[in-house]
Order: C-alpha cells, then structure tokens, then sequence
C-alpha cells in the first residue's frame, strides 16, 4: 500500500454505553500507534429504552478528530423478543444481525469508492464479542477480521470453558450452572462457584449463542482483550493450550478525558476539595445501575450508620415501576439534613473525575470491567455489589482471585428482563459492614496501589500492553500490502 494511503478500520461495537465508550479508546489508541490508520465506527441504536445511550451518540458529533467519523445504522424494525425467558441473550443477539444489511452496504459502498481511486482503503473489521456476527459480512468482502473484548480474559475463558463442554464433551451446561457448588475453569486459579455464573450459561435457550458466537470468534485473526498481562497473568497464560485465534491483552483501556468534570460537576468537585484524603467512599453503579425505594432506603441507613463521607449517584430505575419522578424522594425522612456536610447525594456521577480525586478513597461498585479498571488506574480499593451480566464474574475474580477488593454482596443479581422478580433485599448493616471493610482494609488498598502503578506502566512504552498493541497494528498492517 502507497506510504499516503490511509489504512480505515471498521468498528462495529454493541449498542451501549461503556460498549461505546472503550471500542472508541480502542481505536483510538490503534490510531495513535499508526499515523495511517482512521477508524469509521457503526453505531446500532439500542432496542432498549436508554436515555444515557442516546445522549452518548448525540455527543458524538461534537468529535472533531478527522480520522474518526461515526455512522448511525437505520434501526431494524424487527419486535424484539423480549419476553422470551428462554433466551434473551440470543434474542438481543438476533437483533444485531437484522443489521447486517446495512453493514454490508455501507463497507461494500466504501470498497467501491477505493476502487475508483480513493487514497483510503478499508483494512479491517473491528466487532464487539456481541457483534460476531458481522465476521462473516467481513468475509463476504475479503476484509480480514478481529475482536474487540470489553470484558476479561478470565470471562473469556470462562465462556470458552462452557463452550467446549457443551460441544465436545455433550455436557448439559445448563444443568451443571444451575447446581450448587463449585467448578474448575483452566483461566481460573481457584474454584468458581456456579452462583457467580453469567446468565448465559444458566437459561435453556441461550447455549446456542455461546456455541454460535464462539464458533465465530474462531474465524476472527486475534481478540484484543481490555486487559493486562501483570492483572490476569494465570487467565491470558490459559488461553497458550487452545486452538483459539491470538488474544492480545492491549488494556486498560480508559476512557479519561472526563477527570477534570464538565461545567455541572463543579459543585461535588468544589465539595470533595474540602475533604480529608481518602476519607469519601463513593457509591455508583454504572448506566443501568439503580435500585427501587426499599433498596434505596437501606443503602441511606448503611451510609448513617458507617459515619463516613459520601458521593452516592441515585437515579430512578429504568427497570422496575417508580411512585415518585424524583429520586430524592425515595430518601428516608430527614436523612439530606442529618448528613448535610458528610455526604453528597447526586444524580448521573463524573465517575472518571471522581475517582481522579484524592479525597475518594473508597469505591462501591456494581463490578463493571471498564468501572473496575478504572479504580484500579487511580489506586482506589471496591467493594463488589454486582447486578448483572457478567459482573458477578468480575468480583469474584477482583474478591477471590486477586484480592483487590472487598466483598459487600459479591453474589447479588437482578434480572433485568423481569426486574420485579426475585428482588434481593441489602440490609443497611450489610451495607454498613461492607463499606466499613472497604475503607479499612490497608493490605487491600495498598495492593489495589501497586497495582494502580502496573496499570500505568504496561501502557507506557515498553510495556507490556504497548507492545501488545504494537503487535496488533503489525497484524494489522500486514494486509495492506
């Protein structure tokens, strides 16, 4: 390929937010490693209702970097099935392959174009692990094609694990996640208990996703996983004895151009300059993250009754029916004046900046990967309150696996299809008790530390991410000759 021709990827993430967010720093941190490289993303519009996801695509045209540009797919008019309690994972995923017709034009458009002369060539799809599907719409155009994974490697091999089970094995994966006890997955060091298991491998119906999606994975030429080698060294080490395409551990990678807050965030970031070091625990759980107003109640109780400082971000459910438009109402009586001083009760949360702040010394955390990477970037300790997906996963693996956090309700889950269903009561002396942990732990926070200096240094030059990264660009490259 001629030295002025720019080599274009196309990216395709899942139609959420935190999906988003790191598929874009993905290509982002490809694009500076190679001056030649410009990336198109594909955003699929959510068939969820999700005001935080829209407002994040309408923002993104206010992105003025010439070498991205953003392309919003019509949205299928397919009903998805989201009554289908036998399998709302393969249904979510059927929906994002209704979209591959529009894929399918819009890169074949940019094919021709490059045929007729263009000095831009399309090198590469770039798909979510949800977005498999579009693999073979990049084989369709002979465009080689490689995964983009959000999550873990210790999840990834997780998923494999059950894969292979289900496939060569003939086990009944759905029988064996369901059973109490424990189980031996090669990317992880000790037994993981089926409790923390993903949905996807508890409900008849979503197997056939597991085995589908993986099978193309298989296809794709390497999974760049947001990881890093000295966080998960056992898990990546898992992946050496598989016949699995190359994982490239290129994490973390952050989204960080909110630490210094946006014109609204002023007045907890004016707050938090007034206190002591390490002395407020924040509480947030993530864009879907919220509780109804019993759950709302005991968490005020836990935060009075633990006597720390406090941010708590609370939003109403989009889940489950509300009484009230306010979220403040749901507040026990008289609790905004009795911590008047001590605490600051906010609605959507400067997470990045948050956390950037020293006052923060504590993390209450719903265990989402790129929430649990960013902690670990600014050295402050979690407790896990996981809620769905695969956050379970994460704080196991951050509780038990690497002791770099504390558990507060590591095996808490909603369902968020039937959010009314099952609901599981925190009580305020669980919540008193987990964040008293949380804030005085040292052997924790002072690993939760050292590992904050590995996270910054693996993306560094010489780092073992930086040079993961480089290999990825090297693969890359390699078809564009």
């Amino acid at each position: 390929m001629a030295n002025n021709t720019v080599a274009e990827l196309v990216f395709i993430p899942a139609p959420a937010v935190g999906h988003i967010m790191s598929t874009i720093q993905m290509g982002k941190v490809l694009m500076n490693r190679d001056q030649t490289l410009s990336i198109t993303v594909l955003i699929i519009k959510s068939p969820y209702p999700d005001v935080a996801l829209a407002a994040y695509i309408e923002s993104l045209a206010e992105n003025t970097n010439e070498r991205i540009r953003f392309v919003e797919l019509p949205q299928d008019q397919t009903p998805l099935k989201h009554n289908n309690p036998k399998a709302p994972v393969t249904s979510f995923y059927e929906y994002i392959n209704n979209h591959r017709q529009y894929v399918r034009n819009i890169v074949a458009d940019m094919i021709n174009i490059t045929q007729d002369g263009s000095s831009s060539r399309v090198v590469g799809f770039v798909v979510d692990i949800l977005c498999v599907g579009m693999i073979d719409v990049a084989n369709e155009l002979n465009v080689p094609s490689y995964v983009f994974f959000a999550a873990n490697s210790a999840f990834l091999g997780l998923n494999l694990y059950m894969e292979r089970l289900f496939v060569d094995q003939e086990k009944d994966v759905i029988e064996m996640s369901n059973l109490e006890g424990e189980m031996v997955v090669p990317s992880f060091v000790n037994p993981v208990p089926m409790k923390v298991f993903r949905t996807v491998c508890q409900i008849d119906g979503d197997m056939g996703f597991l085995v589908y999606s993986f099978r193309e994975l298989r296809k794709a030429k390497g999974i760049m996983v947001n990881t890093f080698s000295e966080l998960e060294t056992h898990a990546i080490q898992s992946f050496s004895d598989t016949n699995f395409p190359p994982v490239y551990p290129v994490g973390p990678v952050l989204n960080l151009d909110g630490v210094a807050g946006k014109t609204d965030d002023k007045d907890v970031l004016s707050w938090l300059d007034g206190q002591p070091p390490s002395s407020v625990v924040m509480l947030c759980f993530g864009s879907m993250g919220s509780f109804g107003e019993a759950q709302v109640k005991e968490i005020a109780g836990g935060l009075e009754r633990s006597g720390h400082r406090f941010v708590w971000s609370l939003r109403l459910s989009l889940w489950q029916k509300q009484s009230v438009d306010d979220p403040l109402e749901l507040l026990p009586d008289g609790f905004l004046e009795r911590t008047k001083g001590i605490g600051k009760v906010i609605g959507w949360a400067p997470q990045v900046a948050l956390l950037a702040h020293e006052a923060v010394g504590g993390f209450v955390s719903h265990c989402g990967w790129n929430s649990t990477l960013e902690s670990l970037w600014f050295g402050v300790p979690t407790a896990t309150w996981p809620m769905y997906a695969e956050q379970q996963m994460n704080a196991f693996e951050m509780v038990v696996e690497l002791g770099l956090a504390v558990d507060l309700k590591s095996d808490y889950k909603i369902d968020l299809l039937n959010p009314e269903e099952n609901i599981v009561i925190v009580t305020a002396e669980e919540i008193e008790m987990g964040i008293q942990r949380l804030m005085e732990d040292n052997e924790v926070r002072a690993k939760v530390k050292e590992m904050s200096k590995l996270s910054r240094a693996t993306v560094a030059k010489g780092g073992s991410s930086y040079s993961s990264v480089g290999c990825v660009v090297q693969e890359i490259m390699s078809h564009t000759i």
